[in-house]
């Protein structure tokens, strides 16, 4: 894996770590680098014309917010929000977004060299994952966060 390149860096505290939440049977992960703050659901404006997985806008403190549903984004069923859904407000490639999950559990420490390359799987679309993380027992699905807010082609 590529090591941290930007000025996160120089930061220890940031280094390594993942902020990781449940999806379906699995566990992912962000690296903390790119998380800004995580909210409650709120009331979310749709937008007209946009793909399913993109839920509308938020307005957090007067900066318009797009939403995505990481469910959809990965092409999962729609689960219903409740007391435990959150919105991990994310800072990708100069733009912020934030991103519905069903759940947040922890974060935890994932060294490089505890990071192999996703496998390829027939009809899995792995360019939303940069590497399985394992600690002990446990597998990490660690995500491709810029791959989060391209377009699909």
């Amino acid at each position: 894996m590529n090591k941290i390149t930007s000025s996160w860096a120089l930061n220890d505290t940031l280094l390594n770590r993942n902020l990781t939440f449940p999806l379906d049977e699995d566990t992912y992960g962000f690296e903390i680098r790119f998380v800004r703050q995580i909210i409650g659901v709120q009331p979310i404006t749709p937008l007209p014309d946009q793909p399913e997985y993109i839920k509308g806008v938020i307005n957090l403190r007067g900066q318009i917010i797009p939403i995505i549903d990481i469910r959809l984004r990965f092409g999962k069923a729609e689960k219903s929000y409740d007391e435990r859904t959150c919105i991990i407000i994310l800072d990708i490639m100069e733009m912020t977004v934030g991103v519905i999950v069903d759940s947040v559990s922890e974060v935890v420490t994932i060294t490089d060299e505890s990071i192999t390359i996703a496998p390829e799987f027939k009809g899995v679309d792995s360019r939303f994952i940069r590497g399985i993380g394992r600690i002990d027992e446990n597998a990490y699905i660690l995500i491709n966060c810029a791959e989060l807010v391209v377009p699909e082609s």
